[in-house]
């Protein structure tokens, strides 16, 4: 299947720890590539100089406890205005697909409904930022937060500050994630992570296509 080339475009990817959605948003774009279009690949938080400084001071394991939910709120978003305003925005302009490890759902999900703060309330907030791009298209890799934990313990030897949350935390962060997905039906399609990632890399190049070009060729 060749997919012929189509303006600038942004693509979320979202979901809890261990849901590989890391590993999809790198096949995704090589998928891409291989195709012809111009691909840039970022992550939230991060892909800029001042981000991935927000990003060691979130996630390093010594800060457990002492970040206050507002404040790491806050983190999340002042690393988001500066992505935006240094890559997203202008990748988008120059008509490149942008595909963005999690983004404004995630926090959400996290902070709003992990951290309890609230996701109306952040959803007001998120209003009166300077810099906002909705996303085309929003992936949401869904997991049982159980098999999540138990791919990150065999993946990894040390867990970040997020990953060491007590389970309750994620199946809340799931929980939210899913409220999300039922509210906007159009824009976030849900798969399931529990696939092999043969069959889950499927189902994500098929929905990027559609969203991507109605003018496919095989």
């Amino acid at each position: 299947m060749t997919l012929k080339k189509v303006p600038g475009r942004f693509i979320t990817f979202e979901g809890i720890e261990g849901c590989g959605k890391s590993t999809q948003t790198r096949l995704l774009a090589d998928y891409l590539s291989s195709r012809g279009l111009k691909v840039l690949v970022t992550r939230e938080p991060g892909g800029t100089r001042l981000g991935e400084a927000i990003r060691k001071l979130l996630l390093d394991p010594a800060n457990a406890g002492r970040i206050d939910p507002r404040v790491e709120l806050l983190l999340y978003l002042a690393s988001r205005q500066q992505l935006l305003a240094e890559v997203i925005i202008p990748a988008r302009a120059a008509g490149k697909i942008v595909l963005c490890d999690r983004y404004e759902d995630a926090t959400l999900a996290y902070q709003g409904a992990g951290r309890g703060l609230g996701m109306e309330k952040i959803r007001r907030l998120l209003k009166f930022l300077p810099l906002r791009v909705q996303p085309d298209l929003t992936l949401l890799f869904d997991l049982d937060p159980a098999e999540g934990f138990r791919r990150i313990r065999k993946a990894k030897k040390t867990l970040d500050r997020f990953e060491r949350e007590k389970l309750d935390f994620h199946r809340k962060v799931r929980a939210g994630y899913l409220r999300i997905a039922r509210a906007e039906k159009k824009r976030v399609k849900v798969i399931n992570a529990a696939l092999p990632v043969k069959e889950v890399y499927r189902q994500v190049v098929k929905i990027a296509s559609q969203t991507l070009s109605s003018n496919l060729t095989r």
